[in-house]
């Protein structure tokens, strides 16, 4: 059974790697996550590739993508729906590229989480703020 820790991982990687290139900064973002974020709190850093290998096997595999989603919808409460949302859109605004494809699997994040256009909106503009520099 896919915990949630992996769960919220999975969704990092599948964002990050959505336009076939998990750059410098997106994996940093993900190390950063997992290590600092209350709501990886018990998990080991070190187990972060091992889960996104297991992501990687999943997406590979027969409706790759739509396969992690409906873990996602399992394993994640209502409750957290949001952060997992919020996650995955701060590794988009890392390196502060947003690609067609990236903003595809965020549609389909938000579709499978059901969250409405106004909270994913402020989550959006709020990981950008964060990741803007002044040049």
């Amino acid at each position: 059974m896919t915990t949630i820790h992996e769960a919220l991982i999975y969704l990092m990687v599948v964002v990050s790697a959505s336009d076939r290139d998990m750059s410098d900064q997106e994996l940093a973002k993900i190390g950063s996550a997992v290590r600092t974020l209350p709501i990886f709190e018990g998990f080991d850093p070190e187990d972060v590739l091992p889960v996104a290998r297991e992501c990687q096997q999943l997406v590979q595999g027969e409706n790759g993508l739509g396969a992690v989603m409906s873990i996602v919808r399992d394993v994640l409460p209502e409750r957290l729906h949001d952060t997992a949302y919020a996650l995955a859109v701060e590794v988009v605004a890392a390196d502060r590229r947003e690609s067609i494809e990236e903003m595809r699997v965020l549609q389909l994040l938000r579709n499978a989480l059901g969250l409405d256009s106004d909270t994913a909106q402020a989550i959006q503009l709020a990981a950008r703020a964060r990741h803007r520099r002044i040049v």
